[in-house]
C-alpha cells in the first residue's frame, strides 16, 4: 500500500490579528531561548506596509523562476536586528529598583524585528496598516531544501513539515540565500541554520502549534490541507479566500492569509468614499497575487448577504476547537 503524503497548513485571518505578539512570545519561550538564538524570532508579526524582518526581505530574492532555483541576498544578523542588552542587573539585583529605569546599554542596533511597527502608509485621515504574522511556510517546493548542499534539510511525508538536521548542517547558509521569505536564522554559536519546526513534537501528540493555540484573537486555522473537513481546506479550496504570501516566489507556501478588509476612505468633507478602498488594491496584489481581488469580493458578498453564511461562520469561529482539528488536544 502506497504511503499517503499529508501537508499541514495554516490560515491566518488578517482581519482578526491585533498584533499582540502572543504568538511570537509563545514561540520564543518554547523554542529559541538557547545560546546563539537571542536574535531569533521564528514567529514574528510585522506591520504592513513595512520593511519587515529581516529588513527589506521582499527585495532580497530567492525561490524559483521558470523551474530554476534562485539564490538571493544573504541576510545579515543586523538585517534581522540583534538582541538588545538591557540593564537588568542594575534594576533588579543591585538594590536600585526605585532608582534606576530599564534601558538599553551598549551599542544600540539601528534595526529590529518590529522597528517600523504600526507606521503603515497613507495620509490622515486615510492612513492604514495591518498586521502580518510570518513564520516558515513549510513549502511544498521548499527552495531551502533544494539549495542545501549537505542534504540537512528534509520534508516529512506524514505532515509536510520542513526540518533541518543539526548533525548534517555545515553552516553554508545556502538555505538562507535560497529562501525568498528569509525565515531561516543562523546560529553563530553552533554554526548551524535554524528555523520554525511547526512544533512537530506537539503535532505528534495531536496538539496544535503554540502560535496557533495561544492566539487570543482566534485568527489562526490549522489542519491538513488535503482534509476536506478541515477549515484550512475549506478556506483555501472551497471558498478560495485564503491566499499565499508572494505566490510569485513559486515555492507553494502552506501558510495562507485572509486579506485585510479595512474601512473605506474618507472624502475631504468627512463623508465615506465607497469607491476607494483604504488599502490600495495594487498593494494587496503585490503581496497575495491577482486572486486577492476575487477573494475580497467573495468576503464582502458573504458579509452582506441575507441569512446565514457558511464562510462568515468559519471566519468567526464560534467553536474554537474546530479551527485546528485534528490537532485539538489540550497541551496539558
Amino acid at each position: 500500500m502506497e504511503k499517503e503524503n499529508k501537508q499541514i497548513a495554516q490560515v491566518i485571518d488578517l482581519n482578526k490579528c491585533i498584533g499582540c505578539q502572543t504568538c511570537t512570545v509563545s514561540c520564543k519561550q518554547l523554542w529559541t531561548d538557547d545560546k546563539g538564538m537571542e536574535h531569533m524570532w521564528w514567529n514574528i508579526v510585522n506591520s504592513m506596509p513595512g520593511k519587515g524582518t529581516p529588513k527589506d526581505w521582499e527585495k532580497m530574492g530567492g525561490g524559483w523562476k521558470d523551474g530554476n532555483l534562485i539564490y538571493g541576498k544573504l541576510p545579515s544578523k543586523q538585517d534581522f536586528g540583534e538582541a538588545w542588552e538591557f540593564n537588568f542587573n542594575e534594576v533588579h539585583y543591585e538594590g536600585n529598583k526605585n532608582k534606576a529605569q530599564l534601558k538599553p546599554i551598549g551599542n544600540r542596533p539601528n534595526w529590529g524585528p518590529n522597528w517600523d511597527e504600526e507606521q503603515g502608509a497613507g495620509e490622515f485621515p486615510n492612513g492604514y496598516y495591518f498586521n502580518l504574522p510570518r513564520m516558515c511556510n513549510h513549502c511544498t517546493k521548499p527552495a531551502c531544501l533544494a539549495a542545501c548542499p549537505t542534504k540537512a534539510i528534509y520534508k516529512r511525508d506524514n505532515d509536510g513539515v520542513v526540518l533541518i538536521d543539526d548533525t548534517l548542517c555545515k553552516g553554508t547558509k545556502m538555505c538562507q540565500m535560497a529562501c525568498p521569505y528569509k525565515r531561516i536564522y543562523f546560529n553563530d554559536e553552533r554554526n548551524i541554520a535554524q528555523k520554525c519546526i511547526a512544533c512537530f513534537p506537539r503535532l505528534e501528540k495531536s496538539v496544535a502549534p503554540a502560535c496557533v493555540r495561544q492566539c487570543p484573537g482566534r485568527a489562526r486555522h490549522f489542519g491538513y490541507l488535503q482534509d476536506e473537513n478541515s477549515q484550512v481546506h475549506q478556506l483555501v479550496y472551497k471558498w478560495k479566500v485564503a491566499l499565499p504570501l508572494h505566490p510569485d516566489f513559486n515555492t507553494e507556501p502552506n501558510v495562507f492569509y485572509i486579506p485585510p478588509t479595512l474601512p473605506k476612505t474618507l472624502n475631504e468633507d468627512g463623508t465615506i468614499n465607497e469607491n476607494n478602498p483604504r488599502i490600495p488594491l495594487s498593494y494587496l496584489k503585490s503581496l497575495f497575487g491577482e486572486d486577492v481581488e476575487k477573494a475580497l469580493i467573495t468576503i464582502e458578498e458573504e458579509k452582506t448577504k441575507i441569512g446565514n453564511s457558511e464562510l462568515i461562520d468559519l471566519l468567526i469561529s464560534r467553536k474554537w476547537h474546530d479551527m485546528f482539528k485534528p490537532f485539538h488536544q489540550d497541551p496539558i
